[in-house]
């Protein structure tokens, strides 16, 4: 067995547990969650030791035609994505076991958020455009039923909404994909496959196919103006929801979007071009949308979802930069920006399921009682307001100097764009941070009798990524130095 088999086991594990979880009759809680941590940690230690013992060669799991081939290889991206998601799917587990016990149906539950693991696992491992697309389906339709788990009519809207757009970005996916491989740009190579002199009299299309790419994948990145479905997903069970807008389905969108602009199309075929300045100018309108509806919005997980939308966009100006450096900002984001909103959106969650409070002018004084989750959320807020010395600062600087390095217009505005975003940030999260710990004069707290933090099943997660919030902002060399040489295609 070739090295490069452990890829192919590593995405297995979870979808042969998932698919376990929901034929075996684990009806016992306790033996369902030994399980689900069984497969689930399995695969974090498998993927931990793929990462640092990479193959060298890839791996074709099926040949459908000469120019379509199913491959997995292990990159720097792949490397850097790979390792966001095994750090954080054992410990969102641990969260939904308690969290999941008030929303019932959790075998059919577990099994499906166990098998996202490895379909996620599969975007990352993808060696071609169209592994990556075939994943990225995948990912739509196992997630559908993580998105309409609560089955009430909010539910079932919000995940028509989610199929809806996802096969729109599908479509358009679709096309960039067959552009690419009619030009014989499939495979992933950093710096891509495209040259002027081997396009010549197409480059204007093949541009057109990199803005319909950006988009169509962009969909689950939830750019502008395509970002509805993500603020409607929120009505998901707060495990999904993290999921979703912290680590699975809003990653893969950018990761994505990173893989045909610096793997396929190439930085260099783009830079100076139309198509870069079309998508920075909708990722900058993003930022500033997201960032203006979260002020707006008073239902907390729709704030955190709006917050999502904004931030993902920060990533992806990030990309289109069009630079080792942007490219760097934006790696630091994508996995700065997991940790920060997974907690974020785990507080939420601790407070919905001990409070059964959802929005902001409810939860005046709960911050007294839960002090604990309120503590965490601080922090995590400071950090992604950009507050140094925690991890949010670090990408954001990076990101603010690749666009300061590119010394255009364009970019320049950029930077504006990003500090206007960053005091909405301070608005829309402080917000609740006051409202929680500073309840107006008179207030009776004897009506939050009962409110106290939660047990150590939401608190263990919370306090690990808090630690990681910490420890990448005060020490954050050795990421940024890993990420410089993957930016650098080293």
């Amino acid at each position: 067995m070739s090295q490069a088999t452990w890829l192919l086991i590593d995405i297995l594990v979870p979808i042969v547990g998932g698919i376990i979880l929901a034929v075996l009759p684990l009806y016992e809680r306790k033996t369902r969650e030994i399980v689900t941590m069984i497969f689930v940690v399995a695969t974090s230690i498998l993927t931990y030791w793929i990462l640092l013992n990479p193959p060298s060669d890839f791996l074709v799991v099926g040949q459908i035609t000469d120019e379509l081939s199913i491959r997995l290889r292990v990159d720097g991206l792949s490397t850097a994505f790979a390792g966001l998601i095994a750090g954080l799917w054992p410990f969102a587990c641990i969260f939904a076991f308690e969290y999941m016990t008030h929303e019932g149906r959790e075998k059919t539950f577990f099994a499906f958020y166990t098998a996202t693991y490895g379909v996620t696992l599969g975007i990352a491992f993808s060696a071609n455009v169209f592994t990556l697309y075939l994943f990225y389906e995948l990912l739509t339709l196992i997630t559908l039923p993580l998105v309409i788990h609560s089955m009430n009519a909010a539910s079932i809207r919000a995940g028509y909404t989610y199929i809806k757009y996802s096969i729109g970005g599908a479509a358009a996916a679709f096309v960039c994909f067959t552009a690419l491989t009619f030009f014989g740009a499939s495979e992933f190579v950093y710096g891509g496959n495209l040259s002027m002199e081997g396009t010549a009299g197409n480059r204007n299309f093949l541009l057109l196919m990199y803005v319909v790419g950006f988009f169509g994948f962009g969909v689950k990145a939830a750019i502008f103006p395509f970002q509805a479905w993500l603020p409607k997903a929120s009505v998901a069970p707060t495990p999904v929801t993290a999921l979703l807008h912290a680590v699975a389905v809003v990653k893969s969108g950018v990761f994505a979007v990173m893989r045909i602009t610096y793997y396929s199309f190439g930085a260099d075929y783009l830079r100076g071009s139309w198509a870069q300045w079309i998508v920075m100018i909708f990722a900058l309108i993003t930022i500033l949308y997201g960032s203006t509806m979260g002020v707006k919005e008073q239902h907390i997980k729709r704030r955190l979802a709006y917050s999502t939308v904004s931030n993902l966009s920060y990533i992806l100006f990030g990309v289109s930069l069009m630079s080792p450096w942007g490219l760097l900002g934006g790696l630091l984001h994508m996995i700065f920006h997991g940790i920060m909103k997974i907690t974020l959106f785990f507080c939420a969650g601790a407070i919905l399921y001990q409070t059964h409070k959802e929005y902001l002018d409810e939860i005046e004084g709960v911050g007294q009682k839960m002090p604990l989750v309120f503590g965490i959320f601080t922090i995590a807020s400071l950090a992604l307001t950009g507050v140094p010395p925690l991890n949010g600062f670090v990408s954001k600087w990076y990101l603010i100097i690749a666009a300061a390095r590119n010394g255009q217009v364009l970019p320049g505005i950029g930077i504006g764009v990003l500090l206007i975003s960053a005091l909405l940030t301070t608005i829309y999260l402080l917000s609740i941070i006051i409202k929680a710990f500073f309840p107006v004069e008179g207030f009776q707290v004897a009506k939050l009798q009962g409110i106290k933090d939660p047990n150590w099943y939401m608190t263990l997660p919370l306090t690990i990524f808090t630690i990681a919030i910490i420890g990448f902002g005060v020490y954050s060399g050795p990421i940024t130095s890993l990420f410089e040489r993957i930016a650098m295609g080293r």
